[in-house]
Formats: structure tokens, sequence, C-alpha cells
């Protein structure tokens, strides 16, 4: 008998099974990662060429676009109005554009933007401008009514409120609280003395709150991911390679009963109801007995709430933007290599508005070589897909 009837006779006294073929190597289509390739559909509704942009805000269809000048000193707009493929400096070219005018009566640096139940624009001016000293006045509160055009809040923000390394970055305005309303704002402070502002609308009384709060500081040592390079924050140890600080993204529940927060040197997000925040009887040990950990989001710059209460959350390690649902559960709603940065995010019916500044590619954090490619842009996409139809089953009728 020769050798192989022999190997085979061996086998079947064995019992085992006939030799199966060796697989077939990995076909290169599939030997990816499908966590890389782009997802959810978005459309592109303008780009810019001049300075970043980080605030929106959309109100009767109107919208509203911020351009911050604490890390360019640009001479352009610092908010504007986009319509008809331009932009306007609003509410005027005197109060946004650059002047000799007291900073307390001019735009300095507008950064986070929303609206309130009313549909009146607010935003908060960061008041500073690169390369110089945070000037008194420059850091405000800022309402305006669409219907006038007219400014109808200016709430300067003062000591101990404002610090001298101060960075009021994004608000949301509650009107269940307050007579005219209550504001919240987080002075995320690059991570060295961030807190949460609170500011009563008809008295502009203001204080600063949680400064020593676990869920306000940034987290360190901390490691993100940014454009696949591995980044560490461990300040002093280590300079800041990307966009970091202390709390940051702010969103409000649709009845305002709850805020809810996050640092953005994070990946946790926290929550605290509205009528203990904005009560300015309550110390600091009573606001942190209502914080509730809310759990893991990803990183993330802005936050934004849907009308069914599903919180948007920019994520800058993957070019992406997700939802948490109201069980806990995540979506990915955006994710393409276009999407550095994902700053500002606005709910808009059932469209979500987001500004990408690629931040993390500013000179700063690149050894003094801006690196970042204009233009850059603002997006949007619909908060749910779209309904599948099949031709083969026709509705009756």
């Amino acid at each position: 008998m020769h050798r192989r009837d022999l190997f085979g006779a061996a086998l079947l006294l064995a019992g085992a099974a006939p030799m199966a073929r060796a697989a077939q190597p990995a076909q290169e289509a599939t030997n990816h990662d499908h966590g890389a390739t782009p997802e959810g559909p978005f459309e592109i509704v303008a780009r810019f060429d001049g300075p970043g942009p980080s605030g929106i805000a959309l109100t009767g269809g109107r919208v509203f676009v911020g351009f911050p000048r604490h890390a360019v000193n640009h001479t352009g707009a610092t908010l504007a109005e986009l319509k008809n493929g331009r932009l306007y400096p609003y509410p005027d070219g005197a109060t946004s554009m650059p002047s000799d005018r007291p900073p307390a009566t001019r735009l300095m640096s507008i950064h986070g933007m929303t609206t309130d139940a009313k549909g009146r624009l607010w935003a908060i001016d960061d008041g500073k401008l690169a390369g110089q000293p945070l000037a008194p006045g420059a850091a405000k509160v800022i309402g305006i009514d669409p219907v006038t055009n007219r400014i109808f809040a200016n709430i300067v923000l003062t000591a101990p409120t404002l610090l001298p390394d101060s960075h009021m970055n994004d608000l949301r305005v509650d009107l269940t609280h307050g007579p005219q309303g209550t504001v919240f704002i987080t002075d995320s402070s690059f991570g060295h003395s961030p807190a949460l502002v609170v500011v009563d609308v008809a008295s502009g009384r203001q204080r600063r709150v949680l400064a020593s709060h676990p869920s306000i500081q940034a987290e360190h040592p901390f490691m993100a991911v940014v454009e696949g390079r591995p980044l560490v924050f461990d300040p002093p140890a280590h300079k800041p390679a990307f966009v970091s600080g202390g709390v940051d993204g702010i969103t409000l529940s649709p009845d305002s009963a709850t805020l809810y927060y996050s640092p953005l040197t994070s990946r946790r997000l926290y929550s605290i109801p509205t009528g203990l925040l904005a009560d300015f009887d309550r110390t600091d040990a009573q606001l942190a007995a209502g914080i509730r950990d809310l759990g893991e989001k990803g990183v993330a710059d802005g936050l934004a709430t849907d009308a069914q209460g599903r919180i948007y959350t920019t994520n800058f390690e993957h070019d992406a933007i997700f939802r948490r649902n109201t069980d806990g559960s995540f979506d990915t709603m955006v994710r393409d290599p276009r999407v550095l940065s994902p700053d500002g995010i606005f709910v808009d019916g059932n469209m979500v508005y987001c500004t990408l500044g690629q931040w993390n590619r500013l000179a700063g954090f690149n050894g003094g070589h801006d690196l970042r490619v204009p233009p850059y842009y603002l997006i949007r996409f619909p908060i749910d897909a779209p309904a599948a139809f099949d031709a083969t089953k026709p509705a009756p009728g």
C-alpha cells in the first residue's frame, strides 16, 4: 500500500473527519477597521476661509455664528449672521467689529451661544483678545432680541466671579428660575481654575460655584488620541498638546429642570437640578449633594439636547458626533475625517448643526506651528434617518 493510502486509512481508523482545505487569504476589502470609515449623512452648510468658528445658534430660521478672538485676534466680526451665502456682522458692524469703544459696550470675543424658550439669542463673550490681558468689562453675558436686532441684556462679569485666568466658554439660559431667567456658564479656565458660573438676569447677581468639585475639574493624568496621536495632559510634567480644560460642555433638559455638563478633559457626563443650582442661598456642599455622575460619554467639547431629551456630544478623538439616548445607550450620528475638533453644537427642529474649528491644530499645541487648513466648516445632519420605502409595498388606496 502506498504511503498516501496508509495515511488515509489511519485517519479513517482514528475516526477523523476528512481533511479540510486551508481558508482563502483574507481579501483586502475586509481586512480593515470598520470603525475608521465615514458614517452618517451630513451636509456642509458653510465654509469659512477666515477665522475659525465656534458658537452656533439658530432661531426663526436665522443662523448665527461666533468667531472668538481668544486664540487669534482677528479683524473680522466676532458675531455674524449667515444669510444668502454671506456673513453679516451682528447685531451691527459697530458692535461686532474691532473698534476703540470701551470693552463693556462692544463684543470682544463671542464664544458659546444658545437661545432661550422665547427664541432670543444669547452669547457668552469671553472678552479675551489673543496676546492681551483680559480688560475690565470685556467678559459678559449678552442677550439679543432677533425681532428688533437689539441687545436687551449686557451683564458684565466681575470679580470674584471672574478670575484673571477665567475662560468663559459656553452657556445655557433657563427661564423657569428667576424673574427674568437664570444663566449657567462654564468657566473652563484651560484646566487651572474652572467653575460653574450662575447669573440672575434680572438683578445681574452672579457667583461661581463648585470650583473644587471633581466633576468640574480637568482629569489628569489624561490621554487623548487626536488625529491618531496619543497625547497626554498631565501638567506640569507635560505641556498641553491638545485642547484641554475643566467644565466646558453644557446643555439643558427640554423642560429646563436639569443641567448637564462635562469637563473638556474628561470622558464623564454629570447633571444637577437647575432649581438647586439657581438658588443663591445654597452652599457648595448642598449643590454637590445634587450632582449625578451619568457615566462615560467619550471626550466632548459641545453638548446639545433635542426635544426628546437625547444629548448630542461632540468627540474630538473620533472625528465624530455621538448621541446619548434617554436609556443611556449611544448612537454614532456622524463620523468623518473632516469632522476635526467638533465644537459648538445646536439642535434646530430635526437638524443638528455643528462648527468645526480645527482647534487641535493651533500653533500653541504644535510647537509654534499653526497647522490649521482652511476652510473651516459648519455642518448639519438629521436627528433621525429618513424613512425607508419599498416600491413593492405601495401604500393602500
